[in-house]
């Protein structure tokens, strides 16, 4: 029987490289979605398939069963597994592999461009440039210096890192709340340890979203930790868009008590015209495009692909989330 695989990552099949070459020299039979698909779709899908090469697409339990007995692993392309009903996966004995430390340079890079063009105003003077809104003197807009104020990160995992040492060499004072804290890296950059992600939000003049999704983080930006923020505070969002709850945050932009927001995630991608964020003052949002690069792109799908592919093959090289007993 051929191997069948689903491909659903649009990132993945839209960007060249030698990934593509790899998976076609699986020999595998692959059909090609583009995701993220939800729940209704994965299961109008599955069952047929040996392998997923998945993105951001709805894997439930429901999803799983629909797919069992064939189903052998789900290959995550990138690290955040909240989709996936790993707890589920785990008791069906079902492989889910994933692939960290193929894109915090990236990321980082993207979480440091994002607060630069909020705190100078970037985006929206250029916005206004380009409609011929050119305006002298005093009417210009004005920005704010990062160097000097309070970084404030919560997940101090490897994004979490290279966003601190770029903020430290931008000047900024930085703290972080971990579950973890590697404390030889805070000694070494100078990073204040914070208790509990409530010293985060109130004790800094931005705050960088960088943890995983759970029911510890969801809506851990809500209209309750908005009121305890620093006068001026701007938060940045490369985590994911349920961490925030949008409808507060975008009351909090255009009563003006946040300064700004910019994020590169949403609590539903792609968003419906009303969605409250888009289109808020003084924020920005991206359409999760802080991984994807040509460099971190190809480094993420040869990681996924060389996951699947060395798994089906009984090969030991592959990165599992889920490890059996």
């Amino acid at each position: 029987m051929t191997t069948r695989i689903l491909l659903t990552t649009t990132s993945y099949q839209d960007t060249p490289g030698p990934h593509h070459e790899a998976l076609e020299a699986g020999g595998f039979e692959i059909e090609r979605r583009r995701g993220p698909l939800s729940e209704a779709e994965m299961i109008e899908l599955a069952g047929d398939f040996d392998g997923f090469l998945c993105g951001d697409d709805a894997i439930t339990a429901d999803v799983i069963d629909k797919c069992l007995p064939r189903l052998k692993v789900i290959s995550k392309y990138g690290i955040g597994l909240d989709k996936i009903d790993l707890t589920y996966a785990t008791e069906k004995q079902l492989a889910v592999l994933f692939t960290p430390g193929v894109n915090h340079t990236t990321v980082a890079e993207h979480a440091l461009g994002l607060l630069l063009s909020l705190a100078k105003k970037i985006q929206v003077n250029a916005q206004e440039v380009t409609e011929g809104k050119w305006v002298a003197g005093w009417k210009k807009p004005v920005g704010t210096e990062i160097m000097g104020k309070t970084l404030g990160i919560v997940g101090l995992g490897r994004i979490g890192k290279e966003v601190a040492t770029r903020a430290r060499a931008f000047g900024m004072q930085v703290k972080a709340y971990t579950p973890r804290p590697d404390e030889e890296f805070c000694e070494k950059y100078g990073i204040e340890v914070a208790t509990d992600s409530n010293a985060i939000i109130t004790e800094s003049d931005v705050i960088s979203l960088h943890c995983r999704l759970d029911e510890h983080t969801h809506h851990l930006i809500s209209q309750q930790s908005l009121s305890r923020m620093r006068k001026g505070a701007m938060i940045i969002n490369c985590a994911r868009g349920e961490v925030v709850d949008s409808a507060a945050v975008a009351a909090a932009l255009h009563a003006g008590t946040l300064a700004g927001y910019a994020s590169d995630v949403l609590d539903k991608e792609p968003p419906s015209s009303d969605h409250p964020l888009i289109g808020a003052p003084n924020s920005i949002i991206t359409s999760h495009i802080a991984s994807r690069t040509f460099e971190s792109v190809e480094r993420q799908a040869m990681r996924a692909t060389n996951n699947l592919i060395n798994f089906l093959r009984g090969d030991q090289d592959f990165i599992q989330a889920n490890p059996f007993n």
